[in-house]
């Protein structure tokens, strides 16, 4: 019987979508097979129920595979994970990304490998840039700047999972991108975990913005330059510059924002008031007029009354947020906020969740209305569909070349796409 290559399962962020692919070189490299990898996710205790369904759900399609965990739940709670039937190893963050940990489980491996490979990611200083050509598409490519994050606010698990942050050097990031570019891909994202915490830990502690800056200047044959998740408080002014006046870097920054309320934002500890967040929005839309805000919003968090929350609702309209992520609150075990006594009821969260994603969907609608008429040079993802500048999906009727930069007019809407002749 021929033996299977390895089979991933992610959970989770797009940066884990990214350690994927990079854990799937390291598996296939290292002669790794029958082995079901689940790579899980930590941001909420649903995450980690879900992840632990899933590891059910693959055991019994794959009864005779050797089944791994790693990600950020296997990181924060191993034990967890160690005393399912279902499990054959756990593997931590740091592990997961070391071609020696697929090497030891591989077949032909002499000697013993430990059930639970998990070490003190704090104590970590410092992270690879994978060399990863995207994926997912032919189109885009994702490229790890940054990992871990210094802060930490009350309701989140995810530096526990990831550790402090640490950023891959400037010239390592430029000399991939240009790999990429050579390849034939015309967008590239950065991504991290706390994006714009990028080189505080190098020498001369340079910025988000001087490493984009440094991007654009160096890699002049890279059509577009995307950013990932922001978080708006800690913009430098070659950020701003680059907003302003560098034509290749896309319009559509999303925001860690989590409240609209001063003192939910001050129990949540993050270093931001909303007039801070509205600021920020209004002086990238004067720097760029066709800027467009993605954001995250928590709803529910202990202690929200009805006007706390309606501050939240009332900040979808006053940043102009069109794409939402809203995060019902979850009781999350091992942070300050699950010890805090007022929790909000159940249905009151899911409710209040409701409510902020139909006020972003009547913000998606608006924004597609106003794009009727108007030009954009649109990234194909598929013989069919691409994304604009500001990331908004686009269906055409005739095929088009994948990865192909297509200016088109937009010529109606249709659910939550634009159509374009």
């Amino acid at each position: 019987m021929t033996a299977a290559p390895p089979k991933f399962t992610t959970l989770g962020c797009r940066l884990n979508s990214y350690e994927s692919e990079a854990m799937k070189d390291m598996a296939q490299s290292a002669g790794l097979e029958n082995a079901v990898i689940v790579n899980t996710c930590a941001v909420t205790a649903e995450a980690v129920r879900k992840s632990r369904q899933e590891i059910r759900r693959l055991r019994r399609e794959n009864p005779d595979a050797q089944i791994i965990v790693t990600g950020c739940a296997a990181q924060t709670e191993p034990e967890t994970f160690a005393v399912m039937g279902e499990v054959d190893k756990v593997i931590g963050n740091t592990e997961k990304m070391n071609p020696a940990t697929w090497q030891g489980m591989a077949a032909d491996f002499i000697g013993e490998t430990e059930k639970v490979q998990v070490d003190d990611i704090m104590s970590v200083t410092e992270t690879a840039g994978h060399l990863i050509d995207g994926f997912g598409t032919r189109s885009r490519a994702y490229v790890q700047v940054q990992n871990g994050c210094d802060h930490r606010c009350t309701f989140c698990i995810i530096p526990y999972g990831r550790g402090n942050s640490r950023s891959v050097p400037a010239g390592v990031v430029v000399d991939q991108i240009k790999r990429l570019v050579d390849k034939g891909f015309n967008e590239v994202v950065l991504t991290g975990v706390d994006l714009t915490s990028w080189g505080a830990d190098q020498p001369m502690q340079p910025k988000l913005g001087d490493l984009v800056m440094r991007i654009l200047k160096l890699v002049p044959d890279l059509p577009r330059l995307r950013i990932s998740s922001i978080d708006s408080i800690e913009v430098d002014e070659n950020l701003m510059m680059a907003i302003a006046s560098e034509p290749r870097l896309m319009p559509h920054l999303h925001l860690s924002l989590q409240h609209g309320d001063d003192l939910i934002l001050k129990r949540m500890a993050r270093r931001h008031l909303r007039d801070d967040a509205i600021r920020f929005c209004e002086e990238a839309k004067k720097l760029r007029p066709e800027m467009t805000f993605g954001a995250d919003i928590i709803a529910g968090f202990p202690t929200e009354s009805d006007a706390h929350f309606a501050n939240s609702l009332k900040l979808v309209q006053e940043c102009d947020l069109t794409w939402l992520h809203v995060f019902p609150y979850s009781k999350r075990e091992g942070t300050p906020a699950a010890k805090i006594p007022s929790q909000v009821n159940g249905t009151i969260i899911k409710a209040r969740a409701a409510e902020l994603r139909a006020a972003g969907e009547a913000q998606v609608a608006k924004h597609l209305a106003a794009q009727l008429g108007k030009t954009h040079h649109i990234l194909m993802e598929n013989a069919h569909m691409g994304r604009t500048e500001q990331f908004t999906e686009v269906h055409f009727d005739a095929p088009q070349q994948e990865g192909a930069i297509v200016t088109a007019a937009i010529t109606g809407v249709q659910g939550t796409q634009l159509l374009a002749s």
